[in-house]
């Protein structure tokens, strides 16, 4: 049986006075270390503990027709029961009956008092309560994927981001690690590629995904954001807060990175979290539900961006997209303050598109590429199929080299004959390969800075087999002369590595922090 994918738990009870069982679950929630929010002679709205975690429950108990209906529904992004609800609302319960019977009727009689003049009488407004992820319904996991009130956007974009993948992985992309050559046919951003023409990589980027784990666990982040999201900003703000802070991401991403495949939807989604933080520090939401809410996310977020520093991931599309996402929560502020007004809602859209459509087009003419000894005719030659032609002789480099240097290990493990053909045959063999290798790719129309670390690769090259030819002469001769000019080949080889690693540039793919 497929467990719930939005848990909750319900209860109810006969009671013989509402007034009396609201004092006595003020009391019981007070003792609990719950948080009331919201209590009237209606009914009464708490929050449990929630500690660096989304995973925190909204209590609510409203009176009808001589009953308490309860409910413990989960606020935040659980997924799953864990029996927390039913525990809620099973301890509660059981603290009300313990203060009844220890409770005089003289006392619960003042505390009713005091509850009746102190009662508000205003209406509930939309954003006094945080919607919870409880207000997906459907009863299976399937139902991520299906849209509905409340929860539409966040379906489809997690369908389309799947779908993409998809088709990419049937046309032949490798299901876990894609090359190079795949991103950038989809639509990768890539600075020279991108710069020649090709807009709207800024756009497809955010769709692509680098592997099977990379699109898990940015699906994941997305549906966890959107449950909160969505509800509370509405179908439109929600659509285009994604592709709007997605835009923003890549945008940031282009002008500061120059030789970085960007790919993925964490740019957007860090867009959305951007947006919700946003929401948690106004007014529009219930402050109880806030203070339940921004320190786990704001950590989560922080601690996602500081991951993103990493090698191998592109944390200047996670920056980006969480400060475009700030931005554009702060200006949707004044119409959520209007909910249900249509019109300025529309407008404030149409405003931030504009306004980032232009803003970007102003980035994207004069951007900054610092490989100004490229002609500007030639930086659109960086095509997909180039880089990744580079990449396979690099990776191929990477493997010859690897068996070139077997002989290091085997120096004490072989007999001296076995060493002297191990050197003659194959590890000058493969060092010499690698010189060929290299040239191959230098032969590419890649920028000068690769240009340049080929031709460290090649002297390196060139030192190994330097150093090999005087090991097969000390081995052969039985001497130990030739170790002094040994011992400073080998510096020069560690002193080219270092110069190679400073003028290097590595392609790098936006990998997931989430």
């Amino acid at each position: 049986m497929a467990k719930k994918i939005t848990p909750e738990y319900t209860s109810e009870i006969d009671i013989s006075s509402p007034e009396k069982t609201l004092v006595l679950l003020n009391d019981a929630i007070n003792r609990l270390g719950w948080k009331v929010s919201y209590i009237g002679l209606n009914g009464i709205i708490a929050y449990t503990k929630s500690i660096f975690s989304l995973f925190g429950e909204k209590i609510t108990v409203r009176f009808e027709n001589d009953k308490a209906f309860f409910k413990s529904e989960c606020v935040g992004s659980q997924l799953w029961n864990w029996e927390r609800n039913e525990d809620n609302i099973t301890g509660l319960i059981n603290a009300c009956n313990n203060i009844a019977k220890r409770t005089p009727d003289e006392t619960i009689q003042k505390m009713i008092l005091n509850l009746v003049l102190q009662s508000p009488t205003h209406e509930i407004k939309p954003f006094d309560i945080i919607p919870t992820s409880s207000q997906k319904k459907e009863s299976n996991a399937f139902s991520i994927f299906i849209p509905t009130e409340g929860y539409f956007i966040t379906p489809i974009l997690l369908n389309v981001n799947i779908l993409i993948f998809l088709v990419m992985v049937i046309s032949g992309m490798n299901i876990l690690n894609a090359d190079n050559a795949s991103l950038i046919k989809w639509g990768a951003n890539l600075k020279p590629i991108t710069l020649d023409g090709q807009w709207w990589r800024l756009m497809s980027c955010c769709f692509l995904h680098t592997g099977l784990i990379h699109i898990m666990m940015n699906m994941f982040a997305l549906v966890c954001v959107g449950f909160l999201l969505e509800p509370l900003i509405g179908k439109l703000r929600f659509l285009s807060a994604y592709l709007l802070t997605g835009f923003g991401s890549s945008l940031f991403s282009l002008w500061y990175n120059d030789l970085v495949i960007s790919a993925g939807a964490s740019g957007a989604i860090f867009g959305l979290f951007g947006v919700f933080i946003a929401m948690l520090t106004t007014n529009l939401i219930e402050k109880s539900a806030r203070k339940l809410l921004l320190i786990p996310i704001a950590f989560f977020v922080i601690f996602n961006l500081v991951n993103g520093l990493r090698a191998g991931i592109d944390g200047a599309a996670h920056f980006g997209g969480f400060i475009t996402g700030l931005f554009i929560g702060y200006a949707f502020y004044p119409s959520l303050k209007t909910y249900t007004d249509n019109r300025s809602k529309i407008i404030t859209v149409s405003v931030l598109t504009y306004l980032f459509i232009f803003s970007g087009a102003i980035v994207y003419r004069y951007i900054p590429y610092k490989y100004h000894n490229i002609p500007s005719a030639s930086v659109g030659s960086y095509s997909g199929q180039v880089i990744g032609t580079y990449q396979k002789k690099m990776q191929k480099f990477v493997n010859l080299e690897s068996m070139a240097m077997e002989v290091s290990r085997k120096i004490n493990h072989c007999s001296r004959e076995e060493l002297l053909e191990e050197i003659k045959s194959r590890s000058l063999f493969y060092w010499n390969e690698n010189i060929e290798v290299i040239k191959e790719a230098d032969s590419l129309k890649i920028p000068e800075s690769l240009h340049l670390k080929d031709r460290k690769l090649i002297e390196y090259c060139n030192l190994r087999i330097q150093s090999l030819n005087l090991l097969y002469k000390a081995i052969d001769e039985k001497t130990d002369k030739y170790e002094a000019e040994a011992k400073m080949v080998n510096a020069k080889i560690e002193n080219t590595l270092k110069e190679e690693k400073s003028i290097s540039v590595k392609f790098r793919v936006n990998k997931p922090a989430l």
